[in-house]
């Protein structure tokens, strides 16, 4: 995870033209179980960029669209 870090924030600190802290201290980790929705899950994880300020529309991110996000897809692990 830090290697993640350190080089996702050198690339997108490069990108927007700014320097410093991108990340938080630490990270959160968590295992997604079987009877979550993961649509819910997806939407949160989907929504961070628009709350840590790195987008100003959840639709300028470029994962926003992704599969989990659409009602079609079903939404939890259990079928």
């Amino acid at each position: 995870v830090k290697t993640v870090k350190a080089r996702s924030a050198l690339a997108i600190n490069r990108r927007k033209g700014r320097v410093g802290r991108l990340w938080q201290r630490g990270y959160y980790e968590h295992a997604i179980r079987a009877y979550e929705d993961i649509r819910s899950v997806a939407r949160y994880m989907v929504a961070n960029p628009l709350r840590a300020g790195l987008v100003r529309d959840v639709r300028d991110y470029s994962h926003w669209d992704c599969i989990w996000m659409d009602d079609r897809a079903g939404g939890s692990l259990v079928e």
